[in-house]
């Protein structure tokens, strides 16, 4: 399979095969006469995991290490299933931080509805005097542009 057509197939972009390549993600393909590369079929599968061990947050040195350790049977599960609580772990405390986000930003939603900031002219709109952290219009002459 020509690179063009793993590309289309996978929905990964040619200069990304080319960069896995590279990083050892999928093995380098054999060369046809012409010297274009011919791809294996089960370059597919191993590509469909990298990209679902992206979307689940792993980074792609944690891919190739997954990768490396070539699960056999459910006898060596152990190594992936250590690295896959690791990364939940790490899933579990940046939801919390998020939904932290989240709260505060439906309070600012909430305590603001409406508000404009008094005086009109350039800054109206920009703060609102019911929340402790807006920024003042000497803070904003200070910051840099």
């Amino acid at each position: 399979m020509t690179i063009g057509r793993l590309a289309r197939t996978t929905g990964v972009s040619v200069d990304t095969l080319r960069f896995y390549e590279r990083k050892g993600l999928i093995g380098r393909p054999r060369r046809m006469v012409s010297g274009y590369r011919n791809y294996a079929d089960d370059v597919i599968d191993r590509l469909r995991f990298v990209k679902d061990a992206k979307g689940l947050g792993f980074s792609l040195r944690e891919i190739q290490e997954l990768l490396m350790l070539g699960v056999k049977s459910t006898r060596e599960c152990g190594p992936i299933t250590r690295k896959a609580q690791a990364k939940l772990s790490q899933m579990t405390e940046e939801i919390v931080r998020l939904q932290g986000l989240r709260r505060t930003l439906r309070k600012m939603i909430r305590d603001c509805q409406g508000c404009l900031c008094p005086g009109g002219g350039a800054d109206r709109g920009l703060t609102c005097h019911k929340l402790p952290f807006s920024p003042t219009t000497a803070d904003r002459r200070a910051t840099p542009r």
